[in-house]
């Protein structure tokens, strides 16, 4: 199963400049998906990552795996437009090989661990087939809060999350 990127807007809130998933190539629901970034120099992160050596910040690749994996996980949410799924771990990230304009990244995820509040997946991106980088991500499911209002409305409080070593949040 694939999904072109209208689909993709439906599944993920992200939206330009931080949906980083352009097409999703292979979908095995609650198992893996494998998704495509066509990286460009019009990116707005060039501009300062880094000026005359553009390189693709390592932890917008760590997002664009955490924004695949949450297609996973969305995809078994019959509500998921009142849903979103937030990072709580990022475990052994290592970045074998820079990001640059001109690339195609190659975004493969596996699930680990799947709860309808909670997942965990190994992730890793590719470019020409050879590992840029690679990590396991643990995520929560949350309600998504009521957009503030226009004009004067108090924002709703916010939860924060602490997250301990072991990849387990408490709030």
């Amino acid at each position: 199963m694939t999904f072109s990127i209208q689909e993709i807007l439906d599944f993920l809130p992200h939206r330009y400049p931080f949906l980083l998933i352009d097409r999703v190539v292979e979908f095995v629901p609650t198992k893996r998906l494998v998704a495509i970034k066509n990286v460009t120099i019009n990116e707005p992160f060039f501009q300062g990552h880094f000026p005359g050596f553009p390189i693709m910040p390592g932890v917008l690749v760590i997002e664009a795996m955490a924004q695949a994996g949450g297609m996973i996980m969305m995809a078994e949410m019959p509500d998921r437009h009142k849903k979103l799924v937030v990072f709580t771990g990022i475990e052994r990230a290592k970045f074998r090989k820079p990001v640059t304009p001109g690339d195609q990244l190659r975004i493969e995820v596996e699930v680990l661990a799947f709860r309808s509040r909670a997942g965990r997946i190994s992730g890793r991106a590719l470019v020409d087939g050879k590992l840029a980088c690679e990590a396991t991500l643990t995520c929560a499911v949350v309600t998504r809060e009521q957009e503030q209002k226009a004009h004067g409305d108090e924002p709703a409080e916010a939860t924060a999350v602490d997250v301990t070593a072991n990849g387990a949040g408490a709030q």
